[in-house]
Order: C-alpha cells, then sequence, then structure tokens
C-alpha cells in the first residue's frame, strides 16, 4: 500500500500538478509573496523530465495574460512565474509603461498590473515557439526585458498557475 501510495504522489507531482511558492513580489497583486499555488501540468501538453526519462508533446499552445510557470531560459534549474504577454511572431514595445503589440495604436490591457509602469523597452520580435513575459508588478519584476535569454522557449514551460490556495483560495486568471 505504501508503495502505490508513493507512486500516486510522484505521479501528481510530476506529471499532473505543480506546488510552488511565490518567492518574490513580481506578480503583485495578483499573487502576493509567500502565497502557495498549484499549476496544472497538462495545460498545454505533457513536459515530463523525471529521473532521467524526457518526453514532451503540445496539445494547446499558451495565451496572452496566462500566468504560467516555467523554467528560467538564464537558468533552468530555476522556476518562475510570470504573465504571458507577447505570442511567437508578435512585435512587443513598450512606451510608458504601456505594452503595444505589432504597431498597434491601442495598448494592452494593463487593469492587472500593480501601479502605474513605467519605462521604455524594446521592440522585441519573439521567435516562433518563444514568449515574452512580463511580471503584474513591471516596476519590481525580472523578466524577458532584463533576461539574458528574452524569450521563453515553448519546451520550458512546465504548466499554467491556476488556484492560489495559501493564504486563501483564489482561482488565478
Amino acid at each position: 500500500m505504501i508503495i502505490i501510495v508513493v507512486l500516486v504522489v510522484l505521479l501528481v507531482n510530476n506529471v499532473i500538478l505543480i506546488n510552488a511558492k511565490i518567492p518574490s513580489e513580481s506578480m503583485e497583486n495578483t499573487i502576493m509573496t509567500g502565497d502557495r499555488i498549484f499549476g496544472f501540468r497538462l495545460s498545454y501538453g505533457l513536459n515530463i523530465d523525471f529521473l532521467g526519462f524526457e518526453y514532451h508533446t503540445q496539445w494547446s499552445e499558451p495565451e496572452r495574460y496566462d500566468i504560467v510557470i516555467f523554467h528560467y531560459p538564464d537558468d533552468e534549474s530555476q522556476l518562475f512565474i510570470k504573465r504571458v504577454i507577447g505570442l511567437p511572431g508578435e512585435t512587443v514595445e513598450i512606451k510608458d509603461g504601456k505594452v503595444y503589440i505589432d504597431g498597434a495604436e491601442e495598448p494592452l490591457d494593463d487593469s492587472f498590473v500593480k501601479g502605474t509602469a513605467m519605462g521604455d523597452f524594446g521592440p522585441y520580435e519573439v521567435p516562433e515557439g518563444c514568449y515574452f513575459m512580463l511580471g503584474d508588478n513591471r516596476n519590481n519584476s525580472k523578466d524577458s526585458r532584463y533576461w539574458e535569454n528574452t524569450y521563453v522557449r515553448a519546451d520550458q514551460i512546465v504548466g499554467k498557475a491556476l488556484i492560489r490556495y495559501y493564504p486563501s483560495i483564489k482561482l488565478l486568471n
């Protein structure tokens, strides 16, 4: 019975769910420092890297504004959580803290951003199979704007953040 329980826990923890504690303020006010969240590993496909076994398949793609957990492009041993802003093939430019896609006249909705974002960045041309990520606390987030490897590849995405379960329950969107 103990072996079965251990196998089920390993399966759930390595294939279905990811349990994470938020270490920084980069996603405030959506997710606060110290919050605990569950992410769903199967949201976009199956990425298994367990005991030397690797398997990757993709059956859906992240959408703009999804909050995703991924391997940090500059050090894949670390997991980061950010919001998808730029999709494959798009050009992302930030002017006076507002995000514009493909030269649009209107900026993206930023109602979830903490405070008033500042700064000019880009333009960034997002390669195929990659994503441009930003934190919700734009003025205090180490995100795609500052990384050596600017974009997150699809195979670096571990899962989609779904629910905060501590200190209270909240669906993430």
